[in-house]
């Protein structure tokens, strides 16, 4: 590949030319100057379509089950009952969480769980309306393609009629997650396909036609390729042509510390650095035109790499501060637990940019021109790991 078939590519990205799934896959072998040039067109892009803020939302996240039976060889989360580590939350917590985020800022609130064999599809609705009867203004952002699929099943309902009931009962939107790859060779080995790509395509796209907005997301560095990444972008961008419903695209780094997939030494230890820049950098000019918004996950990159991608990458969001998190952490990720709006701010201004809360659908709720968020201590108190990691954010003048 030569530097003038990149730089052709890139000048045509530049003219407002939408990237085809094979110039895509051409840019993921470029290495050293050409890497280089990609991550400045991606930047350049970035600058164009949303400027130089970079936002974050004021979230916590409530994972209110570990218990799950589905078995996808990835998840370090997921527990059997009985297990001493096993957690079902009541309702009542759960929404005291929820009440409790709202006072300390918080816009949206996340929810998600395993698949527990003795809950009914109603619980899920059951969760919303606790939820709505303590904090009514919250967004809630819930229930993964897989997880409506299940509860669909339980209630013995279509999928479209179970997004409606969720709707009824205060869903605001989705998490585009389990998507993984959307390739059935790649599926049938992280989770013997128990969510075909087909499935999850279909739900996606029927949440979008009921009003129902989701992320939409991609997990890899496990037993994937470029070649699917480029597939797994085609699908995205298809289905966002068609409904315009994805808010986002958030790239998912496989954490494999805890991963079983990894300990039976079936996937790779998560991708290298470059692979992380070129998703994210190829994701913003693939996408151009039609998702304005990359997210970095933190949670997976670190906050140190995270800013790296913001500043080099051509990403535009830091996600959300979250609270609570336990998906990564039960693989092994060592971040996770919460960043403060402080910390966010101090962060985004450490590169060079102008950061802004948002709401889930990326209404700027507040600018952070000239002033800071209120100072405050996580809502979990950090251990001495994790308070190293975001001493140079915290509390030293900004």
């Amino acid at each position: 590949m030569s530097d003038r078939e990149i730089g052709r590519i890139l000048d045509r990205t530049l003219s407002g030319k939408e990237l085809t799934p094979g110039e895509a896959l051409r840019l993921f072998q470029a290495e050293g100057k050409e890497l280089r040039a990609i991550l400045q067109t991606a930047d350049a892009v970035r600058r164009a379509a949303v400027g130089d803020t970079v936002t974050f939302v004021i979230v916590r996240n409530v994972n209110f089950t570990n218990i799950c039976y589905t078995g996808c060889k990835f998840c370090g989360f997921a527990k059997r009952k009985g297990d001493p580590e096993a957690e079902f939350l009541s309702l009542d917590e759960i929404a005291r969480r929820v009440e409790e985020a709202q006072e300390r800022g918080a816009t949206e609130v996340c929810i998600q769980g395993g698949l527990h064999p003795n809950i009914e599809g109603t619980y899920y609705g059951d969760i919303l309306t606790a939820i709505k009867d303590r904090a009514p203004d919250i967004h809630i952002h819930a229930f993964s393609p897989f997880e409506i699929k299940y509860g669909a099943g339980r209630m013995g309902v279509s999928t479209r009629d179970f997004l409606l009931y969720l709707k009824d009962c205060g869903l605001g939107t989705i998490p585009g997650t389990a998507a993984e790859i959307l390739d059935v060779e790649i599926r049938q080995q992280l989770t013997r396909d128990k969510l075909t790509a087909a499935e999850w395509i279909d739900i996606v796209k029927t949440a979008h036609r009921l009003g129902i907005r989701s992320t939409a997301t991609m997990m890899y560095g496990h037993i994937d390729r470029p070649e699917h990444w480029v597939a797994h972008f085609n699908i995205l961008r298809e289905i966002q042509k068609e409904t315009g419903g994805f808010t986002e695209f958030v790239p998912l780094g496989f954490i494999h510390w805890d991963a079983p997939l990894y300990f039976a030494g079936g996937a790779r230890p998560g991708p290298t650095r470059d692979e992380n820049l070129k998703v994210h950098a190829i994701a913003r000019l693939f996408f151009n035109g039609w998702i304005n918004h990359i997210q970095v996950s933190w949670v997976k990159l670190g906050p140190r790499f995270a800013q790296y991608v913001l500043k080099n990458g051509g990403a535009n969001d830091f996600g959300g501060t979250l609270m609570n998190e336990s998906i990564s952490r039960s693989a092994g990720a060592p971040y996770g637990q919460e960043v403060t709006p402080l910390e966010m701010c101090r962060m985004i201004r450490e590169i060079g940019r102008r950061p802004a809360r948002r709401n889930t659908l990326y209404q700027i709720a507040e600018p952070y021109d000239d002033h800071d968020p209120p100072d405050m201590e996580p809502l979990v108190p950090r251990t001495a790991e994790q308070s190293s990691l975001f001493a140079d954010f915290a509390r030293q003048p900004g």
